[in-house]
């Protein structure tokens, strides 16, 4: 009988579980979380992606409390400059872009309007993407706009240690010295330093890259992406904000990987994400402070990682959430969703009765799926690009790539068809904003939107851009909306 959960490590995936735990299955269960201050956590996935707002639902968190607490803004999407090709620049928005048919998805329209003459950026169908580049943002219960946040993961974690601990969770101060196990290989016991025993019937591994449970303990193997996915390093830095926050995350490709910029209420988180065979360390930390804006705040930090994932994800009695399961990047900023996701599914499969090989088989089957359709689309963002001013960028333009990622870029080329498919995370609109925005463009189009007179053709694609347009100028600033809806206490 499971009725004890430990989980190694805090930070941001292990608050996250204590806070689902604690939330929906407190009463039946309980949960430890065991951390240690002397232990830094990793503390930059501060952008989001809107399913965040579905498991604050969930948890029944208030909004404007929580962004006040964390010091968060809104985020519409996020801008890709240089990625296709130097001097190049889209956004990857949120939300619906346009409207389709039963039979034919809004791309066709768009390429039908396009063979006629229409030369209206695929992004002005988006009202997302037209807040975002008019730095706008409003919501309320009857607005249709979709986005998530950036936010202050440290204090995202501190708000959640909180939360959970006021619902009952329980948390312990020390460094695990030891893991015990019984016979049979399952984990028993954590030994701290302090000599304590925290003993537990499932564990969760939240202790990031170095996978003390899953990794050093089960010897869970580890399937390496990094053929695919060639950047292994990152430098993260903080800074001064110097003007309004804007309501997206900007991205800009460089000779060696990229450069993420994420606004806050009282900062800018910054960081070079890079290719060591491309880029030395100490290269990365000039070009990133050589291109970052306002005083810096912080010492640049280099952080090594290996793009992929375990092999399982839940073995034994352990589930690894967060890094210590795998990791793709944090390009499209899904790292705080695969926590909140991966705790979620164990919710749905929690072994009350104990672990059984069908549950975590069945687990670890939906995991798998989830990352690599994801894993899919960060690798296009590389792949799919014209640039060859450097050897990285020539690598990646010319390197193979998974059979499911080479079937979608020709389908989408050759016909113009982008789809969503089962425990995906990224919708239709989002591979066909990539793709397009990419320098991927179809040769061919589905031919039911052939049969509207051009009259009719046109005054429908005109109404969708004006009525768009309409709306973003009955916005708000974006700034100004933050100041009177959360702003965060001095």
């Amino acid at each position: 009988m499971v009725k004890k959960v430990v989980i190694a490590g805090g930070g941001t995936a292990g608050w996250v579980a204590a806070a689902a735990l604690s939330k929906q299955l407190g009463k039946l269960i309980e949960v430890v979380l065991v951390e240690s201050e002397q232990i830094g956590t990793v503390g930059v996935g501060e952008a989001t992606i809107p399913p965040m707002r579905v498991f604050h639902s969930l948890l029944g968190i208030d909004e404007q409390e929580f962004m006040r607490a964390t010091k968060a803004v809104f985020k519409l999407g996020i801008s890709f400059k240089n990625w296709g090709q130097i001097g190049d620049e889209y956004i990857h928005p949120f939300g619906t872009t346009g409207q389709g048919s039963f039979l034919a998805d809004f791309q066709h329209f768009w390429l039908h309007g396009k063979s006629k003459g229409i030369n209206a950026e695929f992004g002005e169908y988006s009202f997302e993407i037209q807040a975002a580049k008019a730095n706008k943002f409003a919501t309320s219960k009857k607005s249709s706009i979709n986005f998530a946040y950036h936010l202050d993961a440290t204090r995202y974690a501190q708000f959640l240690r909180k939360f959970s601990e006021n619902l009952g969770a329980k948390r312990i101060e020390g460094k695990i010295q030891q893991v015990q196990q019984h016979p049979d290989g399952d984990i028993k016991a954590l030994v701290l330093e302090s000599g304590e025993v925290v003993d537990g019937d499932l564990f969760i591994d939240c202790t990031g890259f170095v996978g003390l449970l899953i990794d050093k303990t089960l010897k869970t193997p580890y399937e390496d992406w990094s053929h695919w996915l060639p950047c292994n390093s990152a430098v993260p830095v903080q800074t001064e904000s110097v003007e309004p926050a804007k309501p997206y995350v900007t991205c800009t490709a460089h000779h060696a990987g990229w450069q993420w910029h994420i606004p806050l209420q009282h900062r800018v988180g910054n960081g070079n994400v890079f290719c060591s065979d491309f880029m030395t360390d100490d290269q990365a930390i000039q070009h990133l402070l050589n291109n970052v804006q306002g005083k810096v705040l912080t010492e640049p930090r280099v952080i090594k990682y290996t793009t992929g994932r375990r092999k399982l994800f839940w073995n034994r009695n352990c589930v690894a959430l967060g890094l210590s399961g795998g990791f793709v990047e944090p390009l499209e900023s899904t790292s705080i969703y695969m926590f909140m996701n991966g705790i979620v599914r164990l919710m749905k499969m929690f072994p009350f009765s104990g672990v059984t090989q069908s549950l975590a088989d069945e687990y670890n089957r939906q995991s798998i799926a989830e990352l690599e359709n994801i894993r899919d689309f960060i690798i296009l963002h590389y792949h799919a690009t014209s640039r060859e001013d450097s050897e990285f960028w020539r690598y990646c333009k010319n390197m193979s790539v998974p059979d499911s990622l080479t079937h979608r870029m020709e389908l989408f080329r050759e016909t113009g068809l982008a789809f969503q498919g089962e425990r995906e995370l990224f919708r239709l609109e989002s591979w066909t904003h990539v793709m397009l925005g990419q320098g991927i463009m179809p040769k061919h189009y589905h031919s039911v939107f052939k049969t509207m007179s051009d009259e009719e053709m046109v005054g429908h694609l005109t109404n969708t851009r004006n009525t768009i347009k309409n709306a973003v100028d009955k916005l708000p600033n974006h700034q100004d909306f933050v100041n009177q809806y959360c702003k965060a206490p001095l």
